[in-house]
């Protein structure tokens, strides 16, 4: 029988939930969903100065909002836990005290004054800093010598010299290290706490954990984890490093490239399909020219062989084309949903509207939802709703309504819109089709200054769908103010 696929996500609580542990995630989960196995979510909490609840809940939510599930972890539970590493401390020390019986591990009593003394005189030689094991032939006399000086240890991993330590990585192939450049490691530290590369493997093996799927500047511990299995006698997981993610000027993806964290794309009324689809491209190609699907279909067609070495490059432009095109395919519903904290926050709506005037709103936003790339966008695309008080967005656009036929086109327009005996989308598109023939003209000769004169921009829903929501009365009030703004009399 098949040996089944289980793989973990194990993020430190220790901040806002960044756009790389999202796609490390969604690796992960799409590698398990595929291939019919189990994803287990751990957390890595050991940084006691960082860690935060708030944080875990942050990942956690964040996680739920993009859609990915665990079978295996924090508040689902499972076989293999606690799925915390702070309830493991038992766990590891019971191996921390295997390793120091077999002498594989011992007591550095190094201060962090001669750790860096050290560091710095390697430096000076031109070599690279490692610790050179110092403490790794104490005598009995000299650990009491250092106990009583009241010095805490720390425990080094032995690290054998002259090996050649081999990453078999799926994404990069063979990637080789030289032991001598490690130098012996700690791997619990003075407090009792277990470092990162000694825990991590502790649990991956516990866990049952098969492929380990992470990003590329977890590349440097995998020597150290794969001398710990080693060390521990434990079978080594397959590991995949994925590419780092960049900004647009090809530097590590902070901050100051734009946001960063899960959160601040939610808030910005970006839709988790969107993200996701962004997300799964960032590295990964899927057969064909294919750019826009869905998790379902992702699930379908991911496979690590298609995943990239090559760093992947976070466009922003092409974030918001792709959650552009999940909007236009979302319900009216969902729309309305999605735009009603915006529209709240501009003061568009309360919230609370009832009857004729939420049919109305429902309406009005309806007409966003082929114009905006996030949510956040909607007010500005709708405003002219809400106010009579507009300029004109450019002077390019103001020139339109010098045009020569402009007068004859409104005055037409007029005169249809009036005798029409019920105002709705049908009824404006017969009027415009009708005075663009009547006077033989062309589409942008009729519809550009029409729109100019209703909104003062070039740009915009459909003509048919904005007149009816605005009533005769209004269109014609805020015609002409246009034209008494340009200068024009009809």
């Amino acid at each position: 029988m098949a040996q089944e696929i289980r793989v973990r996500f194990a993020p430190s609580p220790t901040g806002p939930f960044h756009i790389g542990g999202a796609r490390s995630a969604l690796f992960n989960w799409l590698l398990a969903r595929k291939l019919g196995g189990k994803m287990v979510l751990r957390i890595e909490d050991t940084d006691r100065k960082r860690s935060t609840p708030e944080s875990e809940e942050n990942i956690k939510a964040a996680l739920k909002w993009l859609g990915m599930d665990w079978d295996e972890g924090v508040d689902v539970g499972g076989p293999y836990g606690p799925y915390h590493q702070m309830e493991r401390l038992a766990i590891y020390k019971k191996y921390t005290d295997q390793l120091l019986a077999e002498g594989k591990a011992y007591y550095c009593y190094c201060t962090p004054e001669e750790l860096e003394e050290e560091r710095q005189a390697l430096l000076k030689e031109g070599k690279m800093p490692r610790y050179m094991g110092k403490c790794r032939h104490l005598t009995a006399e000299q650990r009491a010598q250092y106990e009583a000086e009241g010095r805490k240890p720390s425990i080094r991993l032995k690290v054998p010299a002259d090996e050649k330590i081999v990453v078999h990585d799926l994404v990069r192939g063979d990637v080789e290290f030289d032991s001598n450049g490690i130098g012996d490691f700690v791997i619990v530290k003075s407090d009792g706490i277990p470092t990162y590369n000694y825990a991590v493997v502790i649990d991956d093996y516990l866990m049952h954990i098969t492929h380990v799927i992470r990003a590329e500047e977890h590349l440097s511990n995998t020597p150290r984890q794969l001398l710990v299995y080693e060390a521990l006698g434990f079978e080594k997981p397959v590991f995949g490093h994925i590419s780092l993610i960049l900004g647009p000027d090809h530097t590590k993806m902070s901050k100051r490239h734009g946001a960063t964290s899960v959160d601040a794309y939610r808030r910005k009324g970006y839709i988790p399909e969107g993200l996701d689809n962004f997300l799964a491209l960032l590295g990964w190609a899927p057969s064909g020219e294919k750019e826009i699907f869905t998790m379902e279909e992702a699930i379908r067609e991911f496979s690590l062989e298609h995943v990239a070495k090559n760093p992947a490059i976070f466009d922003f432009k092409k974030l918001d084309w792709i959650n552009g095109q999940h909007i236009r395919r979302m319900t009216p519903e969902a729309f309305f949903d999605l735009a009603k904290p915006f529209m709240v926050e501009a003061g568009c709506m309360t919230g609370d509207e009832t009857g004729e005037r939420l049919e109305w709103l429902r309406k009005v936003i309806a007409t966003a939802q082929t114009q905006v790339d996030y949510g956040a966008q909607i007010p500005e695309k709708v405003a002219f709703y809400f106010t009579d008080e507009f300029e004109f967005e450019s002077e390019e656009a103001a020139a339109v309504l010098h045009e020569e036929t402009v007068p004859l086109v409104l005055r037409s327009l007029k005169a249809e819109l009036e005798a029409l005996p019920v105002l709705d989308r049908d009824g404006v598109k017969a009027c415009f089709k009708k005075v663009q023939k009547g006077n033989k003209l062309k589409g942008q000769q009729v519809y550009m200054p029409v729109r100019v004169a209703l909104t003062g921009s070039q740009h915009g829903p459909e003509l048919a769908e904005m007149i009816p929501l605005m009533g005769l009365e209004r269109v014609e009030r805020r015609v002409a103010k246009s034209l008494t703004r340009a200068g024009i009399t009809l």
